[in-house]
């Protein structure tokens, strides 16, 4: 037979393998590494997270704690307004007794009570003799720090450091102030009024106290005390904004570390 020389045609094509399908265990197998190769980077993105979070955390809180510290270091003075002065007064102190003036200590001083007499046209005199009667009549337990009369007169009938019987059960952490009345509406008159404010301004800075521990007879048990400034209590307001105003006015800036001692003298 003759030969023509001719060879197989190359096509240059290549030849593909195909892997035979994957039994079931052996899926099950890869699934498995799969899943565990997941599980291994979720862990540790989950360690790095943490990581930076206790980085960013740490440095917050020291930055924190070394704020803390300077602010510590460095306390800058407190500064308030204070008026140095009461208003002119008679010191006319009761005798200790066990009806006006019992002799107990007040341990702080935490707010002023204002009350009104509730005897119009009485002086701060008639009212002042009156509680230190109390000491031979027995009639009943009653007193005031302070006295103020219908042309502006203050007296004072008990130390500042003691207890008065004025207030009930704040009776042992508060400044008492008894007004006198020209008439039945119970408002205080010009004079009155004026020393009133004068006073509670001055106290407020020797006790390092508030407008908000400044309170009235009716604010510790309800009683209608002092009268006009329960029913009207716009009044009360405005008195309060009187004293603040005081005190911004007439008041001298001092520096004092906090906390500043309040005095029970």
């Amino acid at each position: 037979m003759r030969q023509t020389g001719r060879g197989k045609r190359k096509t240059g094509r290549k030849k593909y393998t195909y892997e035979k399908p994957h039994t079931a265990a052996e899926y099950r197998r890869r699934r498995r590494q799969q899943q565990v190769r997941i599980q291994r980077m979720l862990l540790l993105l989950g360690i790095a997270l943490v990581v930076i979070f206790i980085f960013v955390l740490g440095g917050k809180l020291l930055r924190w704690i070394r704020g803390k510290h300077l602010a510590a270091a460095d306390v800058p003075a407190a500064i308030t307004k204070v008026v140095e002065n009461p208003p002119d007064y008679d010191v006319q102190l009761l005798t200790i007794n066990d009806y006006s003036r019992p002799g107990l200590a007040i341990d702080q001083v935490n707010g002023i009570v204002v009350h009104y007499t509730a005897n119009p046209g009485t002086t701060a005199q008639q009212n002042r003799d009156y509680f230190e009667g109390l000491k031979d009549s027995h009639e009943t337990h009653a007193s005031s720090h302070f006295v103020i009369g219908l042309d502006g007169e203050l007296i004072q009938c008990i130390p500042c450091k003691e207890i008065s019987y004025a207030s009930n059960d704040r009776n042992n952490d508060t400044i008492s102030i008894e007004c006198c009345i020209p008439d039945d509406t119970g408002r205080f008159n010009d004079a009155t009024y004026q020393t009133l404010v004068h006073l509670v301004a001055w106290l407020c800075g020797r006790y390092d106290l508030t407008m908000d521990d400044v309170i009235r007879h009716y604010d510790v048990t309800g009683k209608n005390c002092p009268k006009y400034y329960v029913e009207h209590e716009d009044a009360w307001k405005q008195f309060k904004v009187d004293v603040a105003d005081y005190i911004e006015k007439n008041g001298v800036c001092l520096l004092y570390t906090s906390p500043s001692p309040r005095d029970t003298r």
